[in-house]
Protein backbone atom coordinates (compact mmCIF):
# COMPACT_ATOMS: atom_id res chain seq x y z
CA UNK A 1 0.00 0.00 0.00
CA UNK A 2 1.32 3.43 -0.92
CA UNK A 3 2.29 5.72 1.93
CA UNK A 4 -0.04 8.60 2.74
CA UNK A 5 1.34 11.89 1.45
CA UNK A 6 0.81 14.88 3.75
CA UNK A 7 1.29 18.50 2.68
CA UNK A 8 2.25 20.47 5.81
CA UNK A 9 2.42 24.28 5.67
CA UNK A 10 3.90 25.93 8.78
CA UNK A 11 6.18 28.96 9.06
CA UNK A 12 7.66 28.15 12.49
CA UNK A 13 10.85 26.21 11.76
CA UNK A 14 10.87 24.28 15.05
CA UNK A 15 7.21 23.23 14.82
CA UNK A 16 7.55 22.38 11.14
CA UNK A 17 10.61 20.19 11.57
CA UNK A 18 9.40 18.49 14.76
CA UNK A 19 5.95 17.75 13.30
CA UNK A 20 7.40 16.48 10.05
CA UNK A 21 9.61 14.05 11.96
CA UNK A 22 6.68 12.91 14.11
CA UNK A 23 4.52 12.24 11.05
CA UNK A 24 7.30 10.47 9.16
CA UNK A 25 7.97 8.32 12.22
CA UNK A 26 4.51 6.77 11.92
CA UNK A 27 4.83 6.19 8.18
CA UNK A 28 3.56 9.33 6.46
CA UNK A 29 5.39 10.94 3.57
CA UNK A 30 5.56 14.67 4.31
CA UNK A 31 6.15 17.70 2.10
CA UNK A 32 6.72 20.64 4.46
CA UNK A 33 6.55 24.25 3.27
CA UNK A 34 7.18 27.51 5.18
CA UNK A 35 4.58 29.71 3.47
CA UNK A 36 1.26 29.55 1.65
CA UNK A 37 2.52 30.32 -1.84
CA UNK A 38 5.05 27.50 -1.74
CA UNK A 39 2.37 25.33 -0.19
CA UNK A 40 0.04 25.99 -3.14
CA UNK A 41 2.80 25.16 -5.60
CA UNK A 42 3.56 21.92 -3.76
CA UNK A 43 -0.12 21.00 -3.67
CA UNK A 44 -0.46 21.45 -7.42
CA UNK A 45 2.76 19.58 -8.14
CA UNK A 46 2.37 16.66 -5.73
CA UNK A 47 -1.41 16.26 -5.23
CA UNK A 48 -1.09 15.06 -1.61
CA UNK A 49 -3.61 12.84 0.15
CA UNK A 50 -4.25 15.42 2.88
CA UNK A 51 -3.25 19.03 3.60
CA UNK A 52 -2.31 20.27 7.06
CA UNK A 53 -2.34 24.09 7.07
CA UNK A 54 -1.40 26.56 9.76
CA UNK A 55 -3.76 29.54 9.77
CA UNK A 56 -1.07 32.20 10.14
CA UNK A 57 1.56 31.70 7.45
CA UNK A 58 3.15 34.35 5.21
CA UNK A 59 2.66 34.80 1.48
CA UNK A 60 -0.80 33.27 1.38
CA UNK A 61 -2.48 32.69 4.74
CA UNK A 62 -3.84 29.27 5.62
CA UNK A 63 -7.50 30.22 5.17
CA UNK A 64 -6.86 31.63 1.68
CA UNK A 65 -4.74 28.59 0.81
CA UNK A 66 -7.53 26.29 1.97
CA UNK A 67 -9.98 28.18 -0.24
CA UNK A 68 -7.65 27.84 -3.25
CA UNK A 69 -7.22 24.12 -2.61
CA UNK A 70 -10.97 23.63 -2.25
CA UNK A 71 -11.53 25.39 -5.59
CA UNK A 72 -9.42 22.69 -7.24
CA UNK A 73 -9.90 19.56 -5.15
CA UNK A 74 -11.90 17.73 -2.48
CA UNK A 75 -8.68 16.56 -0.77
CA UNK A 76 -9.15 16.63 3.03
CA UNK A 77 -7.84 19.72 4.82
CA UNK A 78 -7.06 20.14 8.52
CA UNK A 79 -6.35 23.64 9.83
CA UNK A 80 -3.96 24.39 12.68
CA UNK A 81 -4.90 27.32 14.91
CA UNK A 82 -3.06 28.78 17.89
CA UNK A 83 -6.28 29.53 19.81
CA UNK A 84 -9.38 27.36 20.19
CA UNK A 85 -11.62 30.43 20.41
CA UNK A 86 -10.10 32.18 17.42
CA UNK A 87 -12.39 33.42 14.65
CA UNK A 88 -9.77 31.85 12.38
CA UNK A 89 -11.16 28.42 13.27
CA UNK A 90 -14.58 29.30 11.87
CA UNK A 91 -13.06 31.09 8.88
CA UNK A 92 -11.01 28.00 8.07
CA UNK A 93 -14.04 25.72 8.27
CA UNK A 94 -16.09 28.11 6.15
CA UNK A 95 -13.28 28.11 3.58
CA UNK A 96 -13.72 24.36 3.21
CA UNK A 97 -11.54 22.76 5.89
CA UNK A 98 -12.79 19.45 7.23
CA UNK A 99 -11.40 19.74 10.74
CA UNK A 100 -8.97 21.72 12.86
CA UNK A 101 -6.42 21.10 15.60
CA UNK A 102 -5.43 23.65 18.24
CA UNK A 103 -1.76 24.48 18.86
CA UNK A 104 0.18 23.49 20.83
CA UNK A 105 -0.85 19.93 19.99
CA UNK A 106 0.31 16.51 21.04
CA UNK A 107 1.82 14.57 18.16
CA UNK A 108 -0.27 11.49 18.92
CA UNK A 109 -3.46 13.55 18.89
CA UNK A 110 -2.55 15.09 15.54
CA UNK A 111 -1.84 11.66 14.05
CA UNK A 112 -5.17 10.36 15.37
CA UNK A 113 -7.06 13.27 13.84
CA UNK A 114 -5.30 12.84 10.49
CA UNK A 115 -6.12 9.12 10.46
CA UNK A 116 -9.73 9.82 11.40
CA UNK A 117 -10.10 12.21 8.46
CA UNK A 118 -8.42 9.78 6.09
CA UNK A 119 -10.68 6.93 7.25
CA UNK A 120 -13.85 8.80 6.53
CA UNK A 121 -12.57 10.10 3.21
CA UNK A 122 -11.47 6.63 2.20
CA UNK A 123 -14.92 5.33 3.10
CA UNK A 124 -16.88 8.15 1.44
CA UNK A 125 -17.42 6.00 -1.64
CA UNK A 126 -17.45 2.67 0.20
CA UNK A 127 -19.57 0.92 2.73
CA UNK A 128 -18.86 3.11 5.74
CA UNK A 129 -21.02 6.16 6.11
CA UNK A 130 -23.74 4.81 3.85
CA UNK A 131 -27.21 5.26 5.28
CA UNK A 132 -28.87 2.44 7.11
CA UNK A 133 -32.25 1.25 5.89
CA UNK A 134 -34.63 4.20 5.87
CA UNK A 135 -37.90 3.49 7.64
CA UNK A 136 -40.80 5.57 6.48
CA UNK A 137 -38.81 8.73 5.92
CA UNK A 138 -37.89 9.36 2.31
CA UNK A 139 -40.76 10.17 -0.03
CA UNK A 140 -39.23 7.82 -2.60
CA UNK A 141 -36.40 5.29 -2.54
CA UNK A 142 -35.56 3.19 -5.57
CA UNK A 143 -32.28 1.63 -6.63
CA UNK A 144 -30.28 3.35 -3.91
CA UNK A 145 -31.72 6.76 -4.75
CA UNK A 146 -33.39 8.79 -1.99
CA UNK A 147 -35.71 11.58 -3.09
CA UNK A 148 -36.69 14.56 -0.95
CA UNK A 149 -38.64 16.98 -3.12
CA UNK A 150 -36.23 18.25 -5.77
CA UNK A 151 -33.27 16.68 -3.95
CA UNK A 152 -32.06 13.27 -5.20
CA UNK A 153 -29.34 11.38 -3.32
CA UNK A 154 -27.72 8.45 -5.11
CA UNK A 155 -26.27 6.48 -2.19
CA UNK A 156 -24.50 4.00 -4.47
CA UNK A 157 -23.07 6.42 -7.03
CA UNK A 158 -22.36 9.03 -4.32
CA UNK A 159 -24.02 11.74 -6.36
CA UNK A 160 -26.46 14.45 -5.33
CA UNK A 161 -28.75 16.42 -7.63
CA UNK A 162 -30.99 19.33 -6.83
CA UNK A 163 -33.57 20.29 -9.44
CA UNK A 164 -31.74 18.07 -11.92
CA UNK A 165 -28.40 19.89 -11.48
CA UNK A 166 -25.50 18.07 -9.88
CA UNK A 167 -24.47 19.36 -6.46
CA UNK A 168 -20.75 19.33 -5.70
CA UNK A 169 -20.17 18.12 -2.15
CA UNK A 170 -16.93 17.40 -0.34
CA UNK A 171 -16.66 13.89 1.14
CA UNK A 172 -17.37 15.30 4.62
CA UNK A 173 -20.48 17.10 3.37
CA UNK A 174 -21.59 13.91 1.62
CA UNK A 175 -21.19 11.86 4.79
CA UNK A 176 -23.14 14.49 6.71
CA UNK A 177 -25.97 14.40 4.18
CA UNK A 178 -26.01 10.58 4.21
CA UNK A 179 -26.28 10.63 7.99
CA UNK A 180 -29.26 12.99 7.81
CA UNK A 181 -30.91 11.04 5.00
CA UNK A 182 -30.59 7.78 6.94
CA UNK A 183 -33.06 9.16 9.50
CA UNK A 184 -35.20 11.88 7.87
CA UNK A 185 -37.38 13.74 10.34
CA UNK A 186 -35.27 12.52 13.27
CA UNK A 187 -33.33 15.04 15.33
CA UNK A 188 -29.61 14.25 15.32
CA UNK A 189 -27.51 15.76 18.08
CA UNK A 190 -24.21 17.48 17.36
CA UNK A 191 -22.42 14.85 19.45
CA UNK A 192 -23.92 12.04 17.36
CA UNK A 193 -22.89 13.80 14.16
CA UNK A 194 -19.36 14.29 15.48
CA UNK A 195 -19.17 10.58 16.25
CA UNK A 196 -20.79 9.29 13.06
CA UNK A 197 -19.47 11.78 10.48
CA UNK A 198 -16.17 12.94 11.98
CA UNK A 199 -15.33 9.59 13.55
CA UNK A 200 -14.70 11.15 16.96
CA UNK A 201 -14.57 8.65 19.76
CA UNK A 202 -14.15 11.60 22.10
CA UNK A 203 -15.77 15.00 22.53
CA UNK A 204 -15.14 17.53 19.80
CA UNK A 205 -15.89 21.13 18.97
CA UNK A 206 -19.50 21.40 17.81
CA UNK A 207 -18.59 24.42 15.67
CA UNK A 208 -17.26 21.89 13.17
CA UNK A 209 -20.79 20.51 12.84
CA UNK A 210 -22.48 23.92 12.74
CA UNK A 211 -20.28 25.29 9.97
CA UNK A 212 -20.61 22.14 7.86
CA UNK A 213 -24.39 22.20 8.23
CA UNK A 214 -24.30 25.83 7.11
CA UNK A 215 -22.23 24.90 4.06
CA UNK A 216 -24.50 21.95 3.26
CA UNK A 217 -27.61 24.11 3.50
CA UNK A 218 -26.12 26.57 1.01
CA UNK A 219 -25.82 23.71 -1.49
CA UNK A 220 -29.02 21.71 -0.99
CA UNK A 221 -31.40 24.44 0.18
CA UNK A 222 -31.52 26.51 3.35
CA UNK A 223 -34.84 25.06 4.51
CA UNK A 224 -33.89 21.42 3.89
CA UNK A 225 -32.12 21.00 7.25
CA UNK A 226 -33.98 22.32 10.27
CA UNK A 227 -32.34 23.52 13.49
CA UNK A 228 -34.01 22.15 16.62
CA UNK A 229 -32.78 24.49 19.34
CA UNK A 230 -31.13 22.78 22.25
CA UNK A 231 -31.09 19.39 20.51
CA UNK A 232 -29.48 19.46 17.06
CA UNK A 233 -30.59 19.21 13.43
CA UNK A 234 -32.97 17.18 11.32
CA UNK A 235 -33.58 16.64 7.62
CA UNK A 236 -37.11 17.57 6.69
CA UNK A 237 -38.74 14.43 5.34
Amino acid sequence: MAETHVLFVEDDDVIREATQLALERVGFTVTAMPDGLQGLEAFRADRPDIALLDVMVPGLDGVSLCRRIRDESTVPVIMLSARADSIDVVLGLEAGADDYVTKPFDGAVLVARIRAVLRRFGHASGQAGQPRTVSGGAPDETGGVLVFGDLRIDTEGMEVRRGGAQVGLTPTEMRLLLEFSSAPGTVLSRDRLLERVWDYGWGGDTRVVDVHVQRLRAKIGQDRIETVRGFGYKLRA
